[in-house]
């Protein structure tokens, strides 16, 4: 007897984030189904014009509003910022250059910075071990 495979399919939320596109600016009928992992590689391999649109113009999701700006997503938050950006409200808060965002850019350096010296430190010690 032969086992039958079941697809796999992931729900538009998940698939959004996959994707890195803000989920309500997707067609309708992206949101209502339900994507499999074979269409979802086929939309990262060949993106149709609304994802292509959605990645260069937004809105974009808290992760890639964060990442943009170089700040955290707490970082998003402290600063206010709660909801969706697209990309020319985003380039507007660089060149405005609030202090929120300064700031929150200088934590995110710090915290890179001592990733960095932890990381360093630990490859140390596990190379002085063997």
């Amino acid at each position: 007897m032969k086992s039958q495979q079941t697809t796999q399919t992931m729900k538009p939320a998940t698939a959004a984030k996959k994707l890195g596109v803000y989920l309500p600016a997707t067609p309708a009928e992206f949101q209502e189904g339900v994507v499999s992992r074979a269409e979802l590689s086929e939309l990262q391999a060949n993106p149709p014009e609304w994802l292509r649109t959605l990645r260069e113009t937004g809105p974009h999701p808290r992760p890639v509003v964060a990442a943009k700006l170089g700040v955290s997503i707490a970082g998003l938050a402290r600063g206010g910022v709660t909801q969706a950006l697209t990309t020319e409200q985003i380039e507007a808060l660089k060149d405005a250059g609030p202090e929120w965002l300064e700031k929150e850019r200088a934590t995110q350096a710090e915290v890179r910075k001592e990733n960095a010296r932890i990381k360093k430190r630990d490859a140390e010690r596990a190379a002085a071990q063997d």
